[in-house]
């Protein structure tokens, strides 16, 4: 699905592509730019939308948008062609991704059980991993992860998105929030999603682009009532209370800036994932603004 500004007959007109998931703490946060709220002389944003782990493979294989939404635990693999933007981010303060299930398993019961994933590139399944190397998995759209494990084809999910609002809704139990699990391990929020750029853009135009994303969370948490509504079109199986509850959790200050202690955990998550084997390569983080 794409929506797109609408086009210009001046050929001097740049235009960025810009790709994000159709979640609505996504909508919300590029809420300015899509409604044309937020504009740059000279500039062009196209929006196109699709799921997250579409986005983490084709950043990875094909470097194709300008501007993507990315799993911190997919940057690793497209660090030559992409650097982080230093807003954007979606960070867990003491939340994040959880494993559900029919019942209340152990967390020893757990790691013996196959957990139906959203993504191997997902920060979700590296926390995952960080927390239980050994556990078996398997890849589900995380849309279907709640709908297959009900229907008990798994016997434990581990759910993103708006599922951490409404499993417990179909009956299910909450096993272990990672987010959670992660703060304890290491006193710091969970980086969960961040948005790169493309390197060839070239300083100048990276800054600008930087910018104009910027103005745009910014215009969505000034004008929330506009945004909201916007965002609620994404809002899978949300009233608008919760809806208002899920982007709160992932756009917020730290959407502007992630403050040092969530530079340090996006770096700290990533060496980890490294160290333990799981990311094959050192990565090199920068942020560019």
């Amino acid at each position: 699905m794409s929506t797109q500004t609408p086009a210009s007959n001046d050929a001097a007109i740049r235009e960025i592509t810009i790709a994000h998931s159709p979640d609505s703490d996504d909508a919300f946060m590029f809420y300015g730019l899509a409604s044309d709220n937020v504009q740059v002389p000279g500039y062009r944003f196209t929006h196109t939308l699709t799921d997250i782990e579409t986005l983490n493979h084709k950043a990875m294989n094909e470097a194709f948008y300008d501007v993507t939404a990315v799993s911190f635990h997919a940057y690793p693999y497209i660090q030559d062609n992409y650097a982080l933007m230093a807003c954007g981010g979606s960070v867990g303060e003491n939340y994040g991704p959880m494993i559900i299930a029919p019942r209340p398993y152990s967390l020893d019961e757990i790691r013996k059980i196959k957990i139906a994933v959203p993504g191997t590139l997902t920060t979700a399944y590296l926390t995952l991993k960080l927390f239980a190397p050994e556990i078996e998995t398997e890849v589900v759209p995380f849309d279907q992860i709640i709908p297959q494990v009900l229907a008990g084809k798994y016997d434990a999910g581990l759910i993103i998105h708006e599922g951490q609002l409404t499993y417990s809704h179909s009956g299910l139990h909450k096993i272990i929030d990672l987010g959670v699990w992660w703060q304890e391990q290491t006193g710091l929020p969970l980086p969960l999603g961040g948005n790169a750029i493309r390197r060839s853009l070239g300083p100048e135009v990276i800054h600008i682009v930087a910018k104009a994303l910027y103005d745009s969370i910014k215009f969505g948490l000034d004008h929330r009532k506009d945004a909201l509504a916007h965002a609620m079109q994404y809002a899978r199986d949300l009233d608008p209370e919760m809806a208002n509850q899920f982007v709160g959790m992932y756009v917020n200050e730290r959407t502007l800036s992630y403050g040092e202690d969530g530079r340090t955990a996006i770096r700290k998550l990533l060496q980890m994932g490294h160290e333990r084997g799981i990311i094959p390569h050192p990565v090199k983080i920068d942020f560019v603004e």
